[in-house]
């Protein structure tokens, strides 16, 4: 009987498999059982962080617009900025705006500035007409 050659496609899945995992150190890169354990376990790790990255971001932008804000004044805070905003109908994110508060500060100023003032009429408005 003659001898059989086995086909590429097996072959073909673990390379592809051990390109992934080139960079890996140690049986990480080199054994396949454990390539294939290490890959999942980096493919889960990459998805969990892709969501835990965009929190953290968010609590820096957050951080920076407030520490901008509160340089302004004590009874205004980051809170009150951002529901003046909403009320204003202004749409800058908190990326935009934490970039804003980086590199141009007098900006962030002129913008809250206008908030401010808003709010003061309205508050002004209700008690002249007798709402407060």
């Amino acid at each position: 009987m003659t001898r059989i050659r086995r086909g590429y496609i097996a072959r073909r899945r673990r390379t592809k498999i051990r390109l992934f995992a080139s960079s890996f150190r140690g049986a990480h890169s080199r054994l396949t059982r454990t390539i294939t354990q290490q890959k999942i376990r980096a493919l889960i790790s990459s998805h969990r962080d892709r969501g835990r990255q965009k929190r953290t971001f968010r609590r820096l932008w957050i951080t920076r617009i407030n520490a901008v804000i509160r340089e302004m004044g004590v009874s205004y805070s980051y809170s009150r900025f951002i529901h003046g905003l909403y009320k204003k109908q202004v749409l800058l994110n908190r990326k935009i705006l934490a970039q804003i508060a980086i590199s141009n500060k007098e900006c962030l100023y002129m913008i809250s500035n206008e908030i401010i003032n808003e709010i003061i009429k309205e508050v002004d408005w209700k008690e002249s007409t007798g709402i407060i």
